[in-house]
């Protein structure tokens, strides 16, 4: 368990990056797992733009995660168009959902033809709460894409290196070629 541990930290002082692309793809799976409820709530309420704003949800889930894959190429600096594009990616989808997000609760608090969430509708808390989570989620990824130059320089003070028994008293190693 200790050593997959080490290896496990060795692993996150090479590529910090991959902590903001776990976050980004448990936001992903929580909206796609719940996607039948956001579809049915698109349906009974059916006002203006939720269905675009749905479809526009999965679309920039999608190429965020090519943005996030095109910003951090193996053992090379960020791409800093790709990096830019990201942030564009995570403030459309966080937009996008927010409209869903005013469209439900307009629906349900509206005068005439008001919805209510009832045994046959819960599929609509079900949906204001999966796009609600993905909101907090896609700004949890934004906020660990901001700071990870600061926590990558904290994962590098880590140590990790293995102590092997005898090494201590290991002397200098003559390399200079010199036969005496």
């Amino acid at each position: 368990m200790k050593e997959f541990i080490r290896k496990f930290f060795v692993s996150l002082k090479r590529r910090p990056q991959n902590i903001p692309l776990v976050a980004l793809a448990a936001a992903f799976i929580a909206y796609s797992f719940r996607l039948t409820s956001i579809s049915n709530t698109t349906a009974r309420i059916n006002t203006p733009n939720m269905g675009q704003c749905e479809f526009a949800a999965m679309l920039f889930s999608i190429l965020a995660f090519v943005c996030f894959l095109r910003a951090f190429p193996k053992r090379q600096k960020a791409n800093k168009p790709m990096l830019i594009l990201l942030f564009l990616m995570l403030a459309l989808l966080v937009f996008v959902d927010s409209v869903y997000l005013f469209r439900i609760n307009e629906a349900l608090t509206r005068t005439e033809n008001t919805v209510v969430i009832a045994d046959n509708t819960m599929f609509i808390a079900e949906a204001r709460s999966t796009v609600t989570t993905h909101i907090i989620l896609v700004a949890v990824c934004a906020v660990l894409l901001a700071t990870l130059p600061i926590y990558a320089k904290l994962l590098k003070k880590i140590n990790t290196s293995i102590d092997v028994e005898g090494n201590g008293d290991m002397g200098a190693i003559d390399i200079s070629g010199e036969d005496e």
